[in-house]
């Protein structure tokens, strides 16, 4: 995403979590540019019967929360380590100067929040009207084709576990469980050493 030379020359710092902190919490107020530099950050929401809804996962590289900082809202979700990580912080209003000043950058972000928008529409369209099946499989291949970016059957190693993919899609985990057996024997997926490939 943004270069990490550029995040420090605008006063971005380095902070690590464990596995488990609260990076922030939901109804917060935004004050930094969050950017993975390793490990995994999780952002989630839960109902009143303490039922996980994860948002969405965040790996190396990779930036979330960035709309509050735009629209002087709280945070809408929280966002947990799930892993030991290393995160940069770069405060609200050195992330508007360090966008005002490189346009180009600024423009990836647009099209970033633009992806999780169209991510955002298309989860929450199965999640309100598909079979479960249907779910999970356009769940990974949204996911292949952001990371891969191409279509060959089975190149694409899933790396959230069942439960992850459960939180993702608003199912039950002993439902992904049955749901991936069945779409294996159907050969939309593949399993080996415990992996799914789609």
């Amino acid at each position: 995403m943004i270069p990490e030379n550029l995040l420090i020359d605008f006063g971005a710092v380095q902070t690590t979590f464990k596995k488990g902190e609260l990076l922030f919490r939901e109804g917060e107020q935004p004050h930094f540019y969050f950017q993975v530099v390793s490990g995994e950050v999780k952002m989630n929401n839960y109902n009143d019967e303490g039922k996980e809804f994860i948002q969405n996962i965040f790996t190396s590289q990779q930036s979330f929360a960035e709309p509050p900082l735009f629209t002087e809202t709280t945070y809408p979700a929280n966002a947990e380590a799930i892993t030991d990580c290393s995160v940069f912080k770069l405060p609200k209003e050195s992330f508007i100067n360090l966008l005002e000043k490189h346009p180009k950058i600024h423009m990836q972000i647009t099209r970033t929040l633009a992806n999780r928008l169209h991510f955002k529409a298309i989860m929450a369209s199965e999640i309100s009207s598909q079979d479960p099946r249907h779910r999970i499989l356009r769940l990974l291949d949204y996911l292949k084709q952001s990371v891969l970016k191409n279509k060959t059957p089975f190149s694409f190693q899933v790396d959230l576990t069942r439960q992850q993919l459960a939180d993702l899609t608003g199912l039950r985990v002993e439902t992904v469980i049955r749901v991936i057996k069945d779409l294996e024997k159907k050969g939309e997926l593949k399993i080996k050493n415990r992996k799914v490939y789609r």
